[in-house]
Order: structure tokens, then C-alpha cells, then sequence
């Protein structure tokens, strides 16, 4: 008789994992080899016709186009943040401005050189909206207001929280500027400047 309560457990625990697992997979998603490259991912805010990314300027920046563009804008800015909290700068080199790309370097430098570890969980952009977009020369830049959830919190080599709360999500708030050579068939857009 004790051996059929020992299957029923068994049973019960396997539809148990099988649950988790199966929630697990819903929330996280799964790889299935057709991922997109990351440093290409924001390049794709347009068509990769070249006769149409010549065109792009402030004339035909409509709201299609706006919507194509937020979209990797979002991808781009969470891309951005994890891999610069994880001290990464080499999965997003091609995103960044060569001016952007040197103070990310330092910081990540300084936080290096003070023993800091910093421990970020992105939850999600809750909002991404073009603030302002602008033309110059062959340059056509665009500012987004992003209004995004972090956990984060920074530790010292002891492991003592400094700042931060790693049980907190805070509503973080971003002002950051893209820019794209209007001329060149690279369809990438650089960050070229961050506020917070």
C-alpha cells in the first residue's frame, strides 16, 4: 500500500516541475536559433533598402516611421542598459558614439578601480517617446524620453549594499539622443548622448 502512495508523489511532483517549467518558458521565452543579432537589432527601425535609407531626413520622418524607429529604440536602450550594468561594452560597441563609448569605459573603470559590483534586473520600458528630432548637415538626430523599471543596487567588495535596494523596482526616467548619417547605408543609429 506504501508503494502507491509513493507513485502519487511521484506523479504529483513531476506535474509540479512540468508547471514550473512550462510557466518558466511562457515568461522567459525560449531560443530557437533564429535570434537576432544584437548589434544589428536597431538597424532594423527601417527598410534596408538602400535607395530608402538615403532618404530618410525630417520630410519623411512620419509617424510609421516613428513607430519603426521607437521599436528599436526600446530594444536598443534595454541592450544598452543590461550590458553596460554587466560591464559589457563589447556586445554594444556598435550602438554607441565613440564619446559615449569612453565614458561608459570610464565608468565601468572607476567602478572597477573602487571595488564596486553593481547588480541590475531590467524589468521592462514602460514608456519610449520622441521628444525632439532634428537635422544637421548629413546628421539627422532623434531624442526619446524613456521611462523605464530597474532593480538595481550597487555592492562593495564586502558585499555591503552602497546604494540601491535589490528588492526595489524603480521607475527610472531618460532622456537619450540618437543620430544617423542620412547619406551612408549603414542603416545603425548611434547614441550619441545620455541624461538622466
Amino acid at each position: 500500500m506504501n508503494y502507491s502512495f509513493e507513485y502519487i508523489d511521484i506523479i504529483l511532483l513531476a506535474m509540479i516541475a512540468g508547471f514550473i517549467f512550462l510557466r518558466l518558458r511562457g515568461i522567459l521565452g525560449k531560443k530557437t536559433g533564429h535570434e537576432e543579432d544584437i548589434s544589428g537589432t536597431f538597424s532594423h527601425g527601417f527598410s534596408e533598402k538602400k535607395q530608402e535609407l538615403k532618404k530618410i531626413d525630417k520630410t519623411n520622418f512620419d509617424e510609421k516611421a516613428k513607430a519603426e524607429f521607437l521599436q528599436g529604440a526600446k530594444i536598443a536602450y534595454e541592450t544598452i542598459v543590461t550590458n553596460f550594468a554587466a560591464n559589457d561594452l563589447k556586445n554594444i560597441k556598435t550602438l554607441l558614439d565613440k564619446k559615449v563609448f569612453a565614458s561608459f569605459s570610464e565608468a565601468i573603470k572607476e567602478k572597477k578601480n573602487k571595488g564596486l559590483i553593481s547588480e541590475t534586473t531590467f524589468i521592462g520600458v514602460n514608456s519610449a517617446n520622441i521628444k525632439d528630432c532634428n537635422q544637421k548637415n548629413n546628421m539627422f538626430e532623434v531624442t526619446v524620453d524613456f521611462v523605464s523599471e530597474i532593480i538595481s543596487c550597487i555592492k562593495d567588495k564586502d558585499k555591503k549594499i552602497v546604494s540601491g535596494d535589490p528588492e526595489k523596482i524603480k521607475k527610472v526616467h531618460d532622456t537619450w539622443k540618437f543620430s544617423r548619417d542620412i547619406k551612408s547605408l549603414n542603416p545603425n543609429w548611434l547614441l550619441i548622448d545620455t541624461q538622466a
